[in-house]
């Protein structure tokens, strides 16, 4: 395979994961907003710190309110992490390859990218957003299936799914560094009952909550969420779990030891911290030690392949 192949595999697969992600945490931050009560400032602003682009954001706009910050990270051609950024180079990387993907892949990739060029407008507005940004993740739903079900699982798969996983890996930790960092730690006791609100729009975040349930019954704190969000692996959005897919599947190719051994090194300490005892400080810098491993691993997998 050549290596412009397996990198624009790769990259598509993480443009498509990015946009999905993205249109859930807008949509769960709409709904979390309404259910916490007016003396509980949380807004839109750790909408931005999630993907990093504070400084890029104030550039452009004056205050982070819901509408600009919306559409700043959803239709902003200036911010390359926007639902039509990531949809729009998903779309490039599926052409130059449609010999390679499945052409019902690359059709459905397509038809999701022209629908939200279409709907720009229905993505920002309050009345149709929802339904939009549903639409945007369960058209990648779709195409993940598609891919899953009729793409050879040969080179071209293993380095889709490794894109795939290490975006969620990456958008994980964001999110979780983030939103733990926002949930307010001084509430009073008419407050208090609003923890578990925010804490269980953190699992909505990742689709996490129906199965968090499953798995504990008892009420929603933050060290279990934390615990099945980073170690439990049998969940797919768990950084213990997506950083198990990306060393099986680059057990698959050759020259992997390098970036196998960083997978080894992230996983030992992952296990080490015991994360969901850690204090908000120390979860920081805990969780910027995982993305730096997880960057280190995009780029040897980069230098190795591509």
């Amino acid at each position: 395979m050549l290596s412009r192949v397996a990198s624009n595999i790769f990259w598509m697969s993480r443009y498509l994961e990015r946009a999905e992600n993205t249109a859930r945490v807008i949509n769960v931050n709409s709904h979390l907003l309404m259910d916490l009560p007016r003396t509980v400032k949380l807004g839109w602003e750790p909408i931005i710190d999630i993907l990093s682009v504070r400084e890029e954001f104030y550039n452009h706009y004056e205050e982070a309110d819901e509408r600009s910050v919306v559409k700043y990270m959803v239709t902003d051609k200036y911010n390359p992490g926007s639902i039509i950024s990531s949809l729009t180079q998903a779309r490039e990387n599926a052409r130059t390859i449609r010999e390679i993907i499945p052409r019902e892949s690359w059709e459905q990739i397509n038809t999701l990218y022209l629908s939200a060029v279409k709907n720009c407008q229905s993505l920002v507005g309050r009345r149709h957003r929802y339904e939009s940004l549903t639409d945007v993740i369960r058209s990648n739903q779709t195409i993940t299936g598609m891919l899953a079900g009729t793409m050879t699982h040969d080179e071209g798969y293993a380095f889709l799914r490794m894109g795939r996983n290490l975006e969620r890996a990456d958008m994980t930790t964001r999110i979780i560094d983030v939103r733990s960092a926002s949930l307010l730690p001084e509430l009073d006791l008419e407050q208090s009952a609003f923890e578990n609100i925010q804490w269980m729009g953190v699992l909505k975040s990742m689709s996490a909550y129906q199965m968090y349930r499953r798995e504990l019954r008892l009420r929603i704190n933050r060290a279990d969420v934390l615990r099945f969000l980073l170690l439990e692996s049998r969940f797919p959005r768990s950084l213990a779990h997506t950083l198990k897919q990306v060393k099986v599947f680059l057990q698959e190719l050759p020259h992997h030891d390098d970036a196998i051994k960083s997978i080894d090194t992230l996983q030992a300490k992952l296990l080490k911290a015991k994360p969901q005892s850690l204090k908000q400080e120390s979860l920081h810098e805990f969780i910027d030690d995982m993305q730096l491993g997880l960057i280190k691993i995009s780029e040897q997998i980069r230098e190795t392949y591509f």
